[in-house]
C-alpha cells in the first residue's frame, strides 16, 4: 500500500531538500567507502503509516547487494509492539544518515495519525458509524494525511473544497435560509436546530451535519429521518465521547483531531 497521489515522493523530496540544503555537514565528513547496517524500530505500540517512503528514502543505492539492500518486515496498516523491526538493510554510510531523520519524521507523525485513527475506530464497533476525517490538516500534507487515516481504519471526506459542497452558518446567512442555501447548494449543513433539520431533509440535502449537537438532539433528528439523508455528527468528539454519538445512529463522524491533533509514534534507527 502505497500513499496517493502517485506524486508524493515530490513532497518526500522536497522534505529532504528542506533538511540537506547545501550538503550534510556532519554524514559528509564520514568515509566515502563505510558501508552501515541499519534497522528501524518502533518505541511504542500502534498502526504503521509511511513505511512505503521509509523505504523510499533508504532504497538500495546502487546494483551491489553486499553493500546495500533494503528488507521490509512490516507495512501500512499493520498494528505493532514496542521492539519490532520495521525496516533494515544495508547503505552507504553518508546516505544512510542523510535520509534517517526524514524517514523518521513522516514515519512517526504519520504512524500517530493512524494509531489515533485506530483508537476511534474500535471505539464505535457494533455500530453502523464511519470515523470520517476533516480538513484540518498540516498545509501541503493533506493527502498523506488522510492516508494515514486510511491506514487507521478511518474513511477519508472530501478533499478539499473543489470535490464537494458544505453549507455552515455563513452560507446560510449569506443566502438568507436553510431552504436557499440547500437549493444553491445541496450538501453539508451544519450548527442546526432540529427545526434546520427538518427544513434541510424537506430542501433535498443528501447530508445533513449534526455540528455540536448533543446526543440526545442528535438521536431525535435521525429518528425523525432516518433513510432520507445520510446523518454526520461532528464538534469536539474525543474518545470518551464518541461511542455515545455513533450510537444515536448518526451515519458518519468527522473528527478534525485526527490529522490536527495526533501524539507522534515513537520510532528510531539503529547503525552498525
Amino acid at each position: 500500500m502505497q500513499p496517493e497521489p502517485q506524486n508524493w515522493w515530490v513532497i518526500v523530496d522536497d522534505a529532504i531538500m528542506e533538511d540537506v540544503g547545501s550538503g550534510d555537514v556532519t554524514g559528509g565528513a564520514l568515509p566515502e567507502d563505510l558501508i552501515v547496517r541499519w534497522q528501524i524500530e518502533a518505541q511504542s505500540d500502534g498502526v504503521l503509516s509511511g513505511v512505503a517512503i521509509a523505504e523510499y528514502l533508504l532504497a538500495p543505492y546502487g546494483n551491489d547487494p553486499d553493500t546495500s539492500f533494503i528488507e521490509v518486515h512490516r507495512v501500512d496498516g499493520d498494528f505493532v509492539t514496542r521492539g519490532e523491526s520495521i525496516l533494515s538493510g544495508l547503505l552507504p554510510g553518508r546516505r544512510a544518515m542523510m535520509v534517517e531523520r526524514t524517514a523518521l519524521n513522516f514515519l512517526m507523525h504519520m504512524s500517530g495519525v493512524a494509531t489515533l485513527t485506530d483508537q476511534f475506530v474500535r471505539r464505535i464497533e457494533g455500530t453502523n458509524a464511519k470515523i470520517v476525517d476533516t480538513r484540518k490538516t498540516l498545509p501541503l500534507l493533506r493527502t498523506l494525511q488522510k492516508y494515514a487515516v486510511r491506514c487507521g481504519g478511518g474513511h477519508n471526506h472530501r478533499m478539499g473544497l473543489y470535490d464537494g459542497a458544505m453549507v455552515k452558518d455563513n452560507h446560510i446567512a449569506a443566502a438568507g435560509s436553510v431552504t436557499k442555501a440547500v437549493e444553491t447548494l445541496r450538501g453539508y449543513l451544519s450548527h442546526m436546530t432540529l427545526d434546520q433539520v427538518d427544513e434541510a431533509v424537506a430542501a433535498g440535502a443528501d447530508v445533513v451535519l449534526l455540528d455540536n449537537m448533543d446526543p440526545f438532539m442528535m438521536r431525535e433528528a435521525v429518528k425523525a429521518h432516518k433513510g432520507k439523508c445520510l446523518f454526520e455528527a461532528s464538534g469536539g468528539i474525543n474518545l470518551d465521547t464518541v461511542r455515545g454519538v455513533a450510537q444515536t445512529g448518526v451515519d458518519l463522524i468527522s473528527v478534525g483531531a485526527l490529522t490536527h491533533s495526533a501524539t507522534a509514534m515513537s520510532f528510531h534507527m539503529e547503525l552498525r
